[in-house]
């Protein structure tokens, strides 16, 4: 057992094959050697939230069906693993299922297992989305609620006759952008579709690369809704949301128009932002103004907890201390005052 120090060794040495995704912000597959490097601390984890990384690892032998682990690993104040806690949930493990991974777990050793202190239930959105993008992955078939979500999006149903679709459909439909006609539905879908579907919709995209002419259209979408006397913001968050997957100069160009416009940014718009559209925030200009409109909405509280998670970001850290330690504006100047006292009040 003390022969392994790190996930990847174990499946390895079972002679495992395994996909390992990252759950906590965007639904997003983490390259294998990337993830070793992750393991053996010589990179921070490349997308944390609140000081964890939260990932699924899906493994499998030849023959067998894939076993999942949806894990939430403590990362210490560098973004680096806690090697104690990978230890802890590998001991967890071979008591459960042996270092062969091979055996089924009894039902006592299976609860053992999933009480363990790592293990987390993702939301149901992401659990739908998650699966969608690894059954296409491993070239297994969508769920049976797929050709229904399909058909419901050529409008041929009728758009109010949506009750029928499920979630785990439009995941699939989203999963499998690049498959059949299926960007074409959803561009031509986005301006027709009631509320309801248009927001389970909108929460599936936002974990998927966008193909140019969709992105485009939700673009056009939010440009729409923004431009109303009194916009939608819920709206706004979650169109927001799901154009993290464009190609970045036109994800730049949406939030500097967003942010620009100081009675759009509602605390809901802002998360929104941190949490899916972190990429957008590579420019100092575009963090710069984000923060000081998150300074404005004048929740320090929420101010703390947004910067504390995006500066923990490997692509943002740089940026984010840039404008800590740069010259801004008051309203700014004072939420980074009131953070800095927060943080050596909690030393």
């Amino acid at each position: 057992m003390d022969n392994f120090h790190t996930l990847t060794q174990l499946l390895d040495n079972a002679g495992c094959q395994y996909k390992i995704f990252d759950l906590g912000r965007r639904v997003n597959e983490i390259d294998v050697e990337q993830f070793k490097a992750v393991e053996e601390n010589r990179q921070p984890y490349p997308w944390p939230l609140q000081q964890h990384a939260h990932l699924s690892i899906s493994f499998w032998q030849a023959g067998n069906p894939p076993w999942i682990w949806f894990l939430r690993l403590p990362l210490d104040e560098r973004g680096l693993l806690k090697q104690a806690a990978v230890g802890d949930f590998i001991k967890y493990v071979i008591e459960a299922m042996g270092a062969t991974l091979n055996s089924t777990p009894t039902e006592d050793e299976q609860e053992k297992l999933a009480a363990n202190p790592y293990t987390f239930k993702p939301s149901d959105d992401k659990m739908a989305i998650f699966h969608a993008q690894l059954r296409s992955q491993l070239a297994l078939s969508a769920s049976q609620y797929y050709e229904q979500a399909q058909h419901y999006l050529t409008g041929e149903l009728g758009w109010d006759k949506w009750q029928g679709v499920g979630l785990q459909g439009l995941a699939d439909v989203c999963a499998r952008i690049k498959h059949e006609n299926n960007a074409t539905l959803l561009r031509k879908a986005i301006n027709n579709l009631p509320l309801t579907p248009l927001y389970a919709l909108l929460g599936c995209l936002e974990h998927c690369q966008l193909p140019e002419p969709l992105a485009a259209r939700l673009a056009e979408r939010l440009d729409e809704e923004t431009a109303v006397d009194t916009p939608d913001l819920f709206l706004v968050a979650a169109l927001i949301r799901a154009m993290s997957g464009a190609e970045a100069s036109l994800l730049r160009q949406q939030l500097e128009k967003l942010l620009t416009q100081p009675e759009l940014c509602h605390p809901e718009v802002l998360v929104a932002v941190a949490g899916r559209c972190w990429n957008g925030l590579a420019d100092i200009q575009v963090a710069t103004t984000f923060l000081l409109r998150l300074a404005e909405a004048g929740e320090q509280a929420l101010f703390n907890q947004l910067f504390a998670d995006l500066v923990m970001l490997p692509m943002l850290r740089g940026i984010m201390l840039q404008v800590l330690h740069g010259q801004a504006d008051p309203a700014l100047v004072d939420a980074i005052t009131k953070l800095q006292q927060h943080a050596r009040s909690t030393q």
